[in-house]
Parts: structure tokens; C-alpha cells; sequence
């Protein structure tokens, strides 16, 4: 997904409920996806998340029509790529830990661009509970439920991708604008297919799989990128940022409800945590880049 301007006004109804819709897609999208790892593996899934996802968003874009410059070609690869290991890394985890704690950890990434963009004293103090949130989420605090480390790892290496996604499609949608998004989306279909082919084989193209494919790429490519459009435009930039904050708790909620997943009082509050500290870097820091799940 991408930025756009927004209005300096106080947010209405309608972009507000715009906004939680999209991020409740999302996180609908990422429990249908994960209901597919044990057909297709989290490659397999990936691949089929990126390129239904892409084949959605160029239908709806047309990015053919503005084509990139020689100066923004390389931004718009390096984005491609940059989105192409966000996706494979945050779905491994999702493999091997439960969707709000994931989300929660991945948000390190953006929160780290936020806090850098910043020099408010203040900006230490959300760091330093983002840090507490982290450390209550990690395999080291003894629980009756452990996180597997491995996924633990592999969260916090795609909260480090969606930094380096945040300061690309800032370069790269400096000329293409929300074409990006389409660019980018096709450039990583392209790179994830031999992970995909790799892991699953002609698997992929089973009809059973095909259809809960479409419904993980219309919750988390196609819808939540409309509702976000009906929102960026006529919603202040720090009510979108903090609003956002609330994907780990959706996500958290997400796991429950459809995937069954319980979380102990630490993994609880580490979330709630990562999300105070989310909502005080927007609310004191420059705008945030919309997410690109």
C-alpha cells in the first residue's frame, strides 16, 4: 500500500470506518492465509498472496500507464525485492507464532523509522516501551505457551524489511504515486515464484487452494488498498497513524476468534505495549507510511 496526501481536517465517520475496515481485512487475510500452510507451505502461500494480489492491483491501477524513469527504476526494483522478502519472512513467522504477536513484532520496523525521524527527547521514552513490548514478546520470558524463537526472529526480520519498504516507496512513489504499489506487487510475484514452485509444485494450481487464494488476496491486497484510498484522502495524517496502531491488537483478535489462538498475560501486554508506544510515535513524530500487508 501507499501513502497519499491527506486533508488538514478532523477525520469523518466514513474515512475512519474506511480505515478500521481495511486493517480488519488485512488481518482476515492473514488468518485465511493461514489456514493454507498445511497445504502449501508459507512459500506457497506467499507466492500465491503476491501474485493474485499484484494480478488485482494492476487491473485496478494500470501501471502501465506511467512508466518509470531510468532514475527511479532502481528504487522501484529494490522495492519490489524489499516487498518480495517482507512478505516471505512475515509469513514464516505467522508459520510458527501466533498473528497478533507477528504483527506486534513487526511493527519494530515502522516504529524505528518513526522514532529516527524524530528528535524529540519524548522519542525515547516510546523506544524504550516498543523495547519492553518486545522483550515480554520474546521466547526468553518463561510462559506456559513459549513463542518459538525461530519465528520470533523471523517477525523482527520482516519489521526490519518493512523499515527499508518505508524509505523505498518513499523513493520510488515520489514519480509513480500509487502505481507503485502495482510495480512493486508484480516485481516481487516475479522473485517469490521459484520459493513457491520450490516448496509446493503444481500444488499451487489445485482449485481448492486457487479459491482460498483469491479470498487471501481480496482481503489483503485488493479490498483493504480501497478502504485505505477512501481514507487517506479525507483523514489528518496523525489520526491515520494512530488509528494503525491498532493492527496488533486486531491481529491478536483475528488469531482468536478464527484461528483459535490464546495469548498469556506477558504476550498480552507486550502487545499492548508495542501498540501505546505505535500510537505516541504518531502522535508525536512525522506521519507514518501505511502498511504493506
Amino acid at each position: 500500500m501507499t501513502s497519499m496526501p491527506v486533508a488538514n481536517r478532523e477525520a469523518a465517520p466514513l474515512p475512519v470506518a474506511a480505515l478500521m475496515g481495511a486493517m480488519v481485512s488485512i488481518q482476515i487475510g492473514a488468518t485465511f492465509a493461514k489456514t493454507l500452510f498445511p497445504q502449501i507451505g508459507a512459500q506457497g502461500t506467499t507466492t500465491l498472496r503476491l501474485v493474485i494480489g499484484a494480478l488485482m492491483l494492476i487491473a485496478v491501477l494500470r501501471p502501465w500507464q506511467m512508466r518509470p524513469s531510468r532514475a527511479t527504476l532502481p528504487w522501484l526494483v529494490a522495492y519490489g525485492v524489499t516487498l518480495c522478502a517482507l512478505n516471505l519472512l512475515f509469513y514464516a513467522a505467522l508459520a510458527r507464532i501466533p498473528l497478533g504477536v507477528a504483527v506486534a513484532l513487526e511493527f519494530s520496523g515502522p516504529l524505528l523509522v518513526a522514532t529516527l525521524t524524530s528528535r524529540r527527547a519524548s522519542d525515547f521514552a516510546w523506544i524504550a516501551l516498543a523495547l519492553a513490548g518486545i522483550i515480554l514478546l520474546s521466547p526468553f520470558i518463561r510462559s506456559l505457551q513459549p513463542l518459538d524463537p525461530t519465528g520470533v526472529m523471523l517477525a523482527l526480520a520482516a519489521g526490519g524489511f518493512w523499515a527499508l519498504y518505508i524509505v523505498l516507496a518513499q523513493k520510488a512513489g515520489a514519480e509513480l504515486g500509487t502505481r507503485t504499489t502495482a510495480y512493486g506487487m508484480a516485481i516481487a510475484a516475479v522473485l517469490v515464484l521459484p520459493f513457491g514452485v520450490a516448496q509446493t509444485g503444481t500444488g499451487l494450481l489445485a482449485p481448492s487452494i486457487l479459491v482460498s487464494a483469491l479470498l487471501v488476496g481480496l482481503f489483503s491486497s485488493a479490498l483493504p488498498f480501497f478502504l485505505e484510498m477512501v481514507a487517506l484522502t479525507r483523514m489528518p495524517a496523525r489520526i491515520y497513524g494512530t488509528l494503525t496502531c491498532l493492527e496488533p491488537g486486531l491481529g491478536a483478535l483475528a488469531g482468536f476468534l478464527f484461528l483459535h489462538e490464546s495469548l498469556t498475560p506477558p504476550q498480552l501486554a507486550g502487545i499492548a505495549a508495542v501498540i501505546v508506544a505505535a500510537a505516541g510515535t504518531a502522535l508525536t513524530s512525522k506521519p507514518p507510511v501505511p502498511s504493506p500487508e
